[in-house]
């Protein structure tokens, strides 16, 4: 069963309300490093910071982390491992961790293990675009951008198009 259940209007409201939350906050943004969870969190990060930099005029570090050594719920031999893309200094850095969805969490606590790998940031701070609940370990985003409640029996895609665009599907598992 496939299912669209925002349409593009809707998702780019979701997505400005998101970054206008992220630019709220006032990060110090000489410290701000936006990171983005491989593969869902690259698109969403890469809007993020552009929403960020176009609103603030300040074009902060940006990067992603490759979570599939850090995977505590798959013991098979790993598939193709991405590379994590840190090509700075994150030590005393604040780390703004972007995702598409939060379901379990399992995820997120790989993102900050591998994140760990390369340094001690002075804060990690968690923006997702959608919660879908469902939490197995306790990790709670900072900044949502859309909460929804789905069944167990379905997973939910985001598909981004463009800057400002995606589709989320719900595809029966």
């Amino acid at each position: 069963m496939n299912g669209i259940i925002f349409k593009n209007d809707e998702v780019n409201g979701i997505i400005d309300g998101l970054a206008a939350k992220i630019i709220k906050f006032k990060f110090n943004l000489g410290n701000l490093i936006i990171v983005g969870i491989k593969e869902g969190g690259v698109a969403a990060s890469n809007i993020i910071h552009e929403k960020v930099k176009h609103t603030t005029g300040f074009d902060c570090l940006l990067g992603y982390v490759d979570i599939t050594l850090y995977r505590d719920d798959s013991f098979e031999v790993k598939k193709t491992v991405k590379s994590t893309e840190l090509p700075f200094n994150i030590n005393g850095k604040d780390i703004l961790l972007v995702d598409d969805v939060i379901c379990s969490g399992r995820t997120v606590r790989a993102a900050i293990e591998d994140l760990i790998c390369f340094g001690r940031p002075k804060s990690i701070k968690l923006a997702v675009l959608i919660d879908r609940g469902g939490r197995e370990i306790p990790i709670c985003p900072d900044f949502t951008g859309k909460k929804i409640k789905i069944p167990n029996k379905y997973d939910v895609r985001v598909e981004l198009e463009g800057k400002n665009k995606f589709i989320e599907k719900l595809l029966k598992v």
